[in-house]
């Protein structure tokens, strides 16, 4: 019987106590678990430290399972515990991209009975990881007008933030390479450039539709729609995740990838950063392991 910590970030996510109570029910059902309730990230390293024998199950959003990465990658047990996942939050992207069920208790059932798999990460020069995708330009600005919007439209904030962004949005000068290659040179506008190693942001919009989070690659794109009538399309076809046949857009993939240019912010797992005006992000193989159902249809590719 597997030993679980059940992490429980109280102030994040859109399920009630009821839904809590059940995926409890489900872990400890199937294995030997324990409840650590956070009311603030700052929490999390004591609650690990308290039962370093278990592994953690985050019972959240993508930001829960970002902080908890971050956390054990922090104090060097990134390939001592495997990972658990409910996805509890508004967005799910990781779960979605991952084939982690979306219902509670049947995600509680993989995170006890499932089977570790490996993932990638990527990892900054200032030591910062990101687990799913990192993106700047219009997607940052895109989240900026989607936050007061989701309270109403859930789900569907990013998607009218992307609309707004993308009429308001001009080109930056930016220079982007990806391993030894110069993608953009800073004489040509980027309207957004995404880093993959999920396939999507803001709840389900496909950035990087064929990303694979195992096969040590992270899948890139530099988008230089930045005209008005290419600006409107690309944010339409984003959403469908058609964007990337575009002329306008280019698509690479690789191990590292660098971005300079004027001072800009980032948003990395859903956390806006910055603003920066250089950053190079490497690709980890194989660096943490998430629990998911034996048998799961998830893209992953090891």
């Amino acid at each position: 019987m597997r030993r679980l910590l059940a992490i429980v970030n109280s102030s994040a996510g859109s399920a009630g106590d009821e839904v809590v109570s059940q995926v409890l029910a489900v872990l400890t059902e199937h294995a030997d678990t324990v409840e650590a309730r956070i009311d603030d990230p700052a929490d999390l390293p004591a609650a690990l430290a308290e039962h370093p024998e278990r592994d953690p199950v985050a019972l959240g959003g993508d930001g829960t399972l970002h902080t908890l990465i971050a956390a054990l990658a922090k104090q060097g047990e990134l390939e001592k515990r495997t990972v658990g996942l409910i996805p509890l939050g508004t967005g799910n992207d990781l779960a979605r991209g991952l084939g982690v069920p979306l219902d509670p208790v049947e995600a509680a059932r993989a995170a006890a009975l499932g089977e570790p798999r490996p993932l990638d990460l990527l990892r900054d020069e200032i030591g910062d990881i990101v687990i799913n995708a990192v993106h700047l330009g219009v997607g940052v600005e895109a989240a900026k007008a989607a936050k007061p919007l989701k309270p109403v439209l859930h789900r569907l904030a990013y998607a009218a933030g992307s609309v707004i962004a993308g009429v308001r949005m001009r080109g930056l000068p930016l220079i982007v390479r990806v391993d030894d290659r110069t993608i953009a040179d800073g004489r040509r506008g980027v309207l957004m450039v995404g880093i993959g190693n999920g396939t999507s942001i803001g709840g389900g919009t496909p950035l990087t539709p064929d990303a694979r989070p195992a096969d040590g690659l992270a899948d890139v794109i530099v988008s230089f729609a930045t005209s008005p009538l290419q600006r409107l399309l690309y944010g339409v076809l984003l959403r469908l995740g058609r964007h990337t046949g575009r002329p306008e857009v280019t698509t690479v993939r690789g191990r590292r990838i660098r971005i300079s240019g004027p001072p800009t912010h980032v948003n990395a797992d859903g956390e806006l950063t910055g603003p920066i005006t250089a950053r190079t992000w490497t690709v980890e193989a194989g660096a943490w392991r998430l629990t998911l159902p034996v048998g799961s249809r998830s893209p992953i590719r090891v």
